[in-house]
Formats: structure tokens, sequence, C-alpha cells
């Protein structure tokens, strides 16, 4: 067999979110442009282009939360709307001329490795081959919508914050919103003093930083479009900045942790009613859970209209919402936000490795993977924004160029023709794990809470070093961690060694 170029190496992608438009610039720019990207939705964009309930903010700055081979210097804001980081995914597709690639509207249902190659089953019914499946699936993908007994008898609007009903006004109506993290926060500052009424049911309280958010200028706007270098410059001091205040103080203890709690402790204060901030009051320590960034939310949880609901939901009626105390709740509109199924990946795609084992029987106990970015008996699939990313300190864009990156390398390796097959050992890939939950106790996320962030055995799922050190561990290839499987028409190769 001749060694392949690149145009003959095939690479399926996974996702047209973030991560997987920006796999796509990164193949296009390294010369792969035998790739194709599936994405099961009617366009690109992942959960900011499902997202789209009112209020909706990045709680990561907009100059930080960017590609660094796509700046925009046209952001609105210091944090930036949904829509407008929406608007700047898609015109990835344009600027890197990635439209004859796509595949819009076609999910994978199932992969399979057989004979050295994944094979693919897609949404529309097609079956067809790739040397490479990249799996850009995201994080905060399918929404997590509770059993609640009685829901299917309620008369009103009820919908998951993921699938806002646009159509559905809430002005004047009695609005209910199930869920108190940062999209129930960003919910209840946005309609709360718009509606007749409003009712937050919460579960556990959250710590809320009162983040403001600065419009920027046109003059700032103009500066930054003029001057490249002077954009990328403030491109890396946000995420330095982010990085170095807000990951430092997740990761040990110090100035950073205490100042960073201690705002929010004072904001909790301006509630003034006593009951009402023991109700809001988290029973954990500040960025336990993901910290919840909203100015103006307690102002709003003390609208004489208002109120707060801490009793369990017992079940729904075709009124509203009847609590276990028996007392019910007359509503009009009910919103979910009640998160997403952080723990899932790539499901429910069905993945199948080498030697018939699932992606289920081998993530049975929870999600793990080798340096957050391969995972045994499963060759040459690798993951963007995989388990124990550092996505709690640092921004996805961010993450997905630090896995674009490492993957090419490997392309780059197979692409020599020297490799065929590539997956981690299972001791390189225990030898991580290891590391990650020896590492974990100091951080905040051990210090007594449940969250999206841990996992089905109560662990955390999270990075538990400076973002950094993950840029760091994906600079290079360490092919001694892996299985390397020749050709089969090729000689044995000499031992590989990867450039950088």
């Amino acid at each position: 067999m001749d060694k392949p170029d690149k145009s003959q190496l095939s690479v399926a992608v996974v996702g047209a979110g973030a991560a997987g438009l920006c796999m796509g610039v990164k193949l296009r720019s390294s010369g792969f442009e035998n790739f194709v990207i599936y994405e099961r939705a009617s366009e690109v964009g992942g959960v900011w282009r499902d997202n789209t309930y009112p209020g909706l903010t990045c709680d990561v700055p907009s100059r930080a939360f960017t590609f660094s081979f796509s700046p925009n210097s046209q952001w609105s804001d210091v944090f930036s709307k949904g829509t407008e980081i929406s608007a700047y995914l898609r015109q990835l597709v344009d600027r890197h001329q990635l439209g004859h690639h796509l595949r819009v509207g076609e999910g994978v249902e199932a992969a399979h490795f057989l004979d050295g190659q994944w094979q693919l089953t897609t949404t529309q019914g097609s079956v067809e081959s790739y040397d490479i499946l990249l799996c850009a699936t995201g994080l905060l993908v399918n929404p997590r919508v509770p059993d609640i007994p009685g829901i299917s008898d309620f008369t009103g609007a009820a919908f998951h914050s993921a699938d806002w009903e646009h159509s559905v006004s809430t002005a004047g109506k009695r609005v209910a919103v199930i869920g108190s993290g940062s999209t129930g926060t960003q919910l209840t500052c946005s309609l709360a003093a718009e509606s007749a009424r409003f009712l937050l049911f919460q579960r556990t309280a959250q710590w809320v930083f009162p983040l403001p958010n600065r419009r920027y200028s046109a003059l700032n706007r103009t500066v930054h479009g003029r001057w490249p270098w002077f954009q990328q410059a403030t491109h890396h001091f946000w995420r330095a900045a982010f990085n170095e205040i807000y990951g430092a103080a997740v990761m040990r203890p110090g100035w950073r942790r205490s100042a960073l709690g201690w705002v929010c402790r004072a904001a909790l204060r301006r509630v003034r009613d006593p009951q009402l901030r023991a109700q809001l009051t988290p029973p954990y320590q500040p960025m336990c859970k993901r910290l919840v960034a909203a100015r103006g939310f307690y102002r709003a949880m003390q609208l004489p209209h208002v109120d707060l609901v801490t009793e369990a939901i017992d079940h729904v009626t075709a009124a509203g919402i009847v609590t276990r105390d028996g007392r019910e709740h007359a509503v009009d509109v009910l919103v979910f936000a009640t998160g997403f199924r952080a723990e899932d990946y790539m499901r429910p795609m069905e993945l199948t490795g080498r030697d018939g084992i699932t992606l289920d029987e081998v993530w049975a106990e929870g999600p793990y993977a080798y340096n957050t970015v391969a995972l045994p008996g499963f060759p040459n699939l690798f993951m963007l924004v995989g388990p124990h990313s550092p996505f709690s300190h640092d921004s996805v864009l961010g993450i997905a160029e630090t896995h674009a990156d490492y993957i090419l390398k490997w392309l780059e390796l197979f692409d020599t023709g020297q490799v065929a097959e590539a997956e981690p050992t299972q001791e390189a890939t225990a030898r991580f794990n290891d590391s990650v939950r020896a590492a974990m106790p100091g951080t905040i996320f051990t210090s007594g809470c449940s969250s999206w962030y841990h996992g089905p055995d109560g662990n955390p799922m999270v990075w538990p070093w400076p973002a950094r050190q993950h840029r760091e561990l994906l600079a290079e290839l360490r092919p001694d961690d892996f299985e390397l499987r020749p050709r089969r028409t090729a000689a044995v190769p000499e031992p590989v060694q990867a450039s950088r």
C-alpha cells in the first residue's frame, strides 16, 4: 500500500459546535482536506445555537472567548451575549471555507471500528468509513428534563431553557423557573421585572458573583480592529487574567479564593429580609459549583411579586405546580432551567471499539480518558473537550484549540505511513486518572457540594491543575503511552519519534 498523502487520509468530525468548527479550520490550514463534519442540527453553533433564552450571557470575558486564528474586534460587551457568540461561530464557516465539508441535518447514530477503519451510520441512513474519528460532540448538549408527575396535564406553555419558545410571551404572565443555577439566575434577572408573578423553584442555593458587564465603546472596537497585535495582546491578557485569578482560586487556597468568596458573601448581604437571605445562602463554599455570574439577581429576588420556592415539587396540574407541602402555585409559563447531562459526551451515539467493546461498557462507572483526549480500546478516536478538560476554569474555545493542535500532530504521524492505528494503553490512562484523583484534594471542588462537575461516583470530573498545565501536557505526543500498529502491508517501522 502506498503511503497516503493528506488528501487520502479520511477524517470524520462529529459535531459542528465550537470544537468541531475549530477542528475543521485546523484541518484545512494543515492541508487535510478529506474530512467531513457531521451535525445533527440544521445549522452550526452547538450550545450557542440551541440556547437562545432571554438574558443569555457568557461568563468568560469576550476578548478571551475567541479562537486565536479568528479574532473578533466587534464584541459589544466585556461578557458577550449568546446571540453574538452564535453569530461569531457561524461566520467561521464562510471565513474559513468549511461549507463543503459540512453535513448539517445529519447526525451520527453509531460508529464501529472494523478492519482498521471507523464505520459510521448516520441519521440519514448512510454508512461510510473513515480512518480517523474525532468527537466534538460538546459538553452541555443533551438537556436534563425532570420526570415530574402530571407534566403532560399542564395547559400552559412548558419548555426547557435550551429549547426556548420565542412565540410565548412572558410579559404580564405568571412564570415559574425550575432550577437556580446559571441559567435560572440569568432568567430571573431578565424576566422577573416584566412578569405578573415570578416563581424561582430552588433545590440548592447558588453563590452569585455580581459581575458588571460594561459595553465596549466604538473607539475600543475600532482600535482592536485596526491593530491586530493589540487585539492579540488583549486576548492573551484576558485569558491569562481569567486563568490566573479565577483558575487559581478554584485550584488552591489563597487570597484569590478568599477575595472572590468575600465578594459573593457581600453581594448576598444586600438581601434585606433575613429569612430570604438564609434561603439564598448556599451550604457550601463559593466556587465549589461553577460560580454564577449575574448582576441584579438579588435585586430581582426582592421584588414584591417574586417568590423563592424551596419546597420540593410533588406534581404538576393543569393550572400549575404542587409542592410537597400541598400548596398549588398557579402559573402560565413553566421553564425547566435544569441543566444538561454533562456526563454524556459522545452519547447517545453508539460507539463500538476494538474487539466489540462499547463506550457504555467502558464508561459504566463514569467517563474518563487518557490526558482528556483519547480512550483505550478505541483506536484512532480522539475527543475534543473530553473528560477532565479544564472547562471549570478556562475558555472552552481555548481548550478546543489545544485539543485540535494535539490531534493534528497525530494526523501528521499517520500521514507518514508509519502508523495505521494508535490507542492509549490502559497503564498510561490509569496513570493519568490516578494523578487527577491524587491532585484533587485542596481544590475547591472537594469542599463539599454536588454539581455537574461531579461524576456518578461523586468524584469531581474536572482538571485539578492550572489551565496552562493542560496546554503543556498536550504540547507534544508521547508515543510510549500508546499501542501503535503499522500498516498491514508496510514493514515494521523503527520506533516512532514525535516531532513537535
